[in-house]
């Protein structure tokens, strides 16, 4: 399959790197297709093993007692990892702790890396799922130890077996070479970066000479949507002018996908980078705001986001980026409704309105029409546009928490408005507004309403 080759698998005291240890490693070498070795040994983390671990693993506390440390057992996993690609089910887990433990110790670990799930994907595409459970129950595969590290290894070995004997060996090094191909960054990019990047949800920013914010972005798989920016065949113009200007990658890592979305939108409007056009803060914002008395002329008005207030929520009508698309859609409404653009106070001068003379309006600028009559289909007629009064008594936060990195987020929400985003419910009871009163924002408007639309959000009220 590759020259030089382990199937390597790791149990640890949870799943988060920074914070978790490594309890057991397994590995099998593999040179020229040949078995060359078996390794495999318990580690002593110098940490408790959580109880569910225990009880999932099988390994306890007392088990690893006596085992070496990472640091002491770390000669030995280097002989076997030097010159060899490691592959491993999931390996930006089993990578991610071993990058961890070796920085522990003072080494920068740099290794060749194969997934086994996406090989598994790869070659079998008509199924759904791909962890070793799946992979045992659809194979019928023999598994007596199942988590613990040289069970699961088997299971990978198992895998590549029957993807040899179903696929033949040609297509599996196919399939292989083509998932080992190796991805670049643009110049002046330390490769070592996309070792890095992670495959959850966040924020992305490129930024080029003097840290000039380039781009914005966002995904629910950073490292995925990083790298499609650097592909060969470059999808757009603008892909390939970031491409070139590109000099430094940062990214941020959210708990979900809302929590992507309101911070790209706030960010592109902080940093106003250069190849962000569609979120950038809108400086003529502005709304139809209609009287709620018929006699008063004239009936609606048009008025900037400061006055987007929940005191004006009922009687706000439509949010425009331009005074000129607002009275785009005044004009269309009232032709559609007969609705006189004089009483409305689009159309000045005395007597009847120049509708009324082409049968337009219903007269109710010159008494033909009664001016309640008129205002109940003003009120009609605006209602597709009506804006969305706060359907909460107060605060609430959207929570979202991210079962692979454990990251818990909650982004608290007043009248349509972001005020701030949380890292635990602690927090959220020591609270505190700030004084300065935050402007109505039309993005966020639009995605808290459509989050809530969806029936998924998880909200907690203050």
């Amino acid at each position: 399959m590759l020259p030089n080759y382990i199937l390597l698998d790791l149990e640890t005291t949870g799943a988060i790197p920074l914070r978790d240890r490594i309890t057991e490693i397994a590995l099998i070498h593999f040179k020229n297709g040949i078995e060359v070795d078996r390794w495999q040994t318990l580690i002593n983390p110098k940490t408790n093993i959580p109880d569910f671990i225990q009880s999932l693993t099988g390994i306890t506390n007392q088990m690893v007692d006596g085992a070496p440390t990472f640091k002491k057992a770390s000669a030995k996993l280097l002989s076997y990892l030097d010159g060899a690609v490691m592959c491993a089910h999931n390996v930006r887990f089993d990578h991610g702790f071993l990058k961890a433990e070796f920085k522990r110790i003072g080494i920068d670990l740099k290794q060749k890396v194969l997934c086994t799930v996406k090989l598994s994907r790869k070659l079998y595409p008509q199924y759904k799922s791909h962890g070793l459970s799946a992979i045992v129950e659809r194979h019928k595969f023999n598994c007596t130890n199942r988590h613990r590290a040289m069970g699961d290894v088997e299971v990978m070995l198992q895998l590549i077996d029957l993807a040899k004997k179903e696929h033949g060996l040609e297509n599996l090094e196919m399939a292989v070479a083509e998932l080992c191909k190796k991805q670049t960054l643009p110049s002046g990019i330390d490769g070592h970066l996309i070792d890095d990047m992670p495959e959850t949800s966040g924020v992305y920013l490129f930024y080029g000479e003097n840290n000039l914010p380039l781009y914005i972005g966002k995904s629910i798989n950073l490292r995925s949507r990083i790298m499609s920016h650097f592909s060969s065949d470059h999808s757009s113009t603008k892909e390939m002018r970031i491409s070139q200007q590109i000099k430094h990658i940062e990214w941020v890592e959210t708990a979900g996908e809302f929590g992507a979305l309101l911070l790209e939108s706030r960010l592109v409007k902080e940093l106003q980078p250069i190849h962000n056009r569609k979120l950038r803060r809108e400086r003529q914002l502005c709304s139809w705001l209609l009287s709620n008395n018929p006699e008063t002329l004239p009936l609606i008005s048009l008025v900037g986001e400061e006055h987007i207030t929940p005191k004006n929520m009922n009687n706000l009508f439509g949010t425009f980026r331009s005074k000129k698309q607002a009275m785009d859609i005044i004009l269309k409404i009232a032709d559609e409704y007969s609705l006189c653009l004089k009483v409305l106070g689009v159309e000045s001068g005395k007597g009847s309105c120049f509708r009324s003379q082409i049968k337009r309006c219903k007269g109710v600028c010159v008494g033909q029409e009664d001016k309640e009559l008129h205002f109940l289909r003003a009120k009609q007629a605006f209602h597709s546009l009506k804006l969305k009064s706060w359907p909460f008594k107060g605060k609430i936060a959207i929570k979202e928490f991210n079962q692979e990195n454990q990251k818990i987020e909650l982004h608290i929400f007043d009248q349509w408005r972001h005020l701030d985003t949380l890292k635990n419910e602690i927090d959220m009871y020591d609270f505190k507004e700030s004084k300065q009163i935050l402007a109505f924002d039309l993005d966020t408007y639009h995605l808290l309403s459509r989050h809530l639309s969806n029936g998924h959000a998880n909200v907690i009220n203050f």
